[in-house]
């Protein structure tokens, strides 16, 4: 081969890797939703998520962990971000050991899978004060998760903390990192409700402050059926086939599908039959959801007096498909990795076109999806 071959070959191999690399970086950027599902990259998604609380796990099980939740068919990583351990004190902040959100993130990303971080900052998730830390009681004039001052003026504070330390890791979706999507607020609707004006003024406000820190990735509000646009409300609980977003160009997205429940001293140990959730998880797809979060899919362990709520017991197993220790649970981890496998197959069609729905009697009904392939799946 001569130079000037060389020379053309080698021009051309550069111009190629410049041209995908700047592809890379373009697609990276884009993470979009419309009335199907939430898109990357341009493609629609249908995506199973699970549920693990980074302090509720220690960071040498941290990788274990999530590789048994990518082998079981998991798409995404979720969760909460707890106040009250980054923050024990006015600004003060600690980043270290089993709060390391970074690693956590960045073991999520090593793995190949999407993130979801809902910052709250309140998260209830049966955590001591819901997440809060303890000063911000003592705040002078301060009136919780409503229209006030000193409060809005400290969640603004941690959640801006919270996103910038993950953009300055470039760990946002846009940048190039696994987050895909983050929550304000949480289970806000029944609040809202009850402080009315104000509630609603709070919730807007926290939406608002949220959009405008700049993440380039979309946010949710579950259990908020009042959600501006374009945070995106979302459903949680045992069921949620019945459930449609408050506009009808927002996906369809459980963020909690409750695997069991917790567990109370002197109380029963939870389990939720691993058929019946299957079961729900398949109806909500086939009712149009795109996006299942299983809550929990790793529970673990409410160390040291981190549990809060009624008499919360040390461990938090919530019967979820890989237990408090990190071992797989069967049948339901094998049972949901079939369902994901089964579903995943035909993840083009669900997300492409509508069904044709034919009624077939009381209670039963045929649905058939056609795409322009003229693959057909009922």
């Amino acid at each position: 081969m001569g130079a000037d071959s060389v020379s053309k070959l080698f021009s051309l191999g550069f111009l190629v890797v410049v041209v995908l690399l700047g592809c890379s970086q373009l697609i990276q950027c884009v993470v979009t939703y419309d009335r199907k599902a939430i898109m990357i990259n341009g493609q629609r998604r249908i995506l199973f998520s699970g549920s693990f609380h980074y302090p509720r796990s220690t960071p040498d099980m941290w990788e274990d962990l999530i590789k048994k939740a990518k082998d079981g068919g998991i798409d995404v990583i979720e969760t909460y971000v707890f106040w009250n351990v980054h923050e024990p004190t006015p600004g003060n902040y600690h980043f270290e050991g089993r709060y390391d959100l970074v690693r956590f993130m960045k073991t999520i990303q090593k793995a190949g899978l999407y993130a979801h971080l809902r910052i709250g900052p309140y998260v209830c998730a049966e955590w001591n004060f819901g997440g809060f830390p303890v000063w911000l009681k003592y705040v002078p004039g301060i009136s919780f998760r409503t229209d006030n001052e000193p409060f809005k003026r400290a969640m603004q504070g941690f959640t801006e903390k919270i996103v910038g330390l993950m953009k300055s890791e470039n760990l946002y979706e846009s940048q190039g990192g696994p987050i895909i999507l983050s929550q304000i607020e949480n289970e806000y609707g029944v609040q809202s409700k009850l402080f009315g004006a104000v509630g609603y003024n709070y919730m807007t406000w926290a939406a608002d402050m949220a959009f405008q820190t700049g993440t380039g990735v979309p946010w949710v509000m579950c259990k908020e059926e009042d959600a501006p646009n374009p945070v995106i409300n979302t459903c949680n609980g045992f069921y949620c086939d019945s459930f449609t977003p408050n506009k009808p160009y927002k996906p369809t997205i459980w963020t909690e599908a409750w695997t069991g429940w917790f567990t109370e001293f002197g109380g029963p140990i939870h389990q939720r039959p691993v058929q019946d959730l299957a079961f729900a998880v398949a109806k909500f797809i086939q009712k149009g959801g795109s996006f299942v979060n299983y809550y929990m899919y790793h529970g673990g362990t409410n160390f040291g007096r981190s549990a809060g709520g009624p008499f919360v017991t040390t461990s938090y197993d919530y019967d979820a498909p890989i237990d408090e220790y990190g071992l797989i649970r069967q049948p339901k981890y094998g049972h949901l990795k079939e369902l994901h496998r089964s579903i995943k197959m035909c993840e083009r069609a669900l997300v492409s076109v509508d069904p044709i729905v034919t009624q077939l009697g009381t209670y039963q009904q045929n649905q058939v999806i056609v795409q322009l392939s003229s693959q057909t799946m009922t």
